[in-house]
């Protein structure tokens, strides 16, 4: 099977923040953002692996800063990482106030999903490599986090 570079997998989404979708503070649920995630997250891995996936673990989602009712949110993924079936998608949240034009990263998460064929059976995807200096230490610091996934699940399951 062959590499794939990471950019294959790339995957942008514009979402308008609306007022439904706010809490008391006008600032956006952080259950709506974990459901972006997911659904990019999916859309990446299926781009990659040319198959149906399953989400694994939502591994860590960082809120770094709040999306407020009127913001346009840019929602990107790639894979960062793979398995033999399993692959690491890395999804950013960018806010940009349209009426400023101020944008500021507001999540970055990580997300493990597997392929899997008619059956629900894992199936091997492709593997990836790096191209910027973003992808490259992403990449290179991929298995540190496989490992701490691991450790998760070994500590979960004694």
């Amino acid at each position: 099977m062959e590499k794939l570079p990471m950019s294959a997998s790339r995957t942008v989404q514009t979402r308008l923040v609306l007022p439904p979708d706010t809490n008391h503070l006008n600032t956006i649920f952080g259950g709506r953002i974990l459901a972006y995630i997911d659904e990019i997250g999916a859309l990446c891995a299926m781009q990659h692996a040319k198959s149906t996936v399953v989400t694994a673990s939502i591994d860590s989602v960082d809120f770094l800063s709040p999306a407020k009712a009127g913001d346009a949110l840019t929602i990107e993924a790639f894979v960062s990482y793979t398995g033999r079936s399993s692959m690491e998608i890395y999804v950013k949240v960018t806010a940009r106030d349209l009426i400023n034009q101020n944008e500021r990263l507001t999540t970055e998460s990580f997300l493990t999903m597997v392929a899997v064929n008619e059956e629900g059976k894992p199936v091997p995807v492709p593997q990836v490599y790096p191209e910027t200096e973003e992808e490259k230490i992403l990449y290179e610091s991929a298995p540190f986090r496989r490992e701490n996934r691991k450790l998760r699940y070994t500590s979960r399951n004694k």
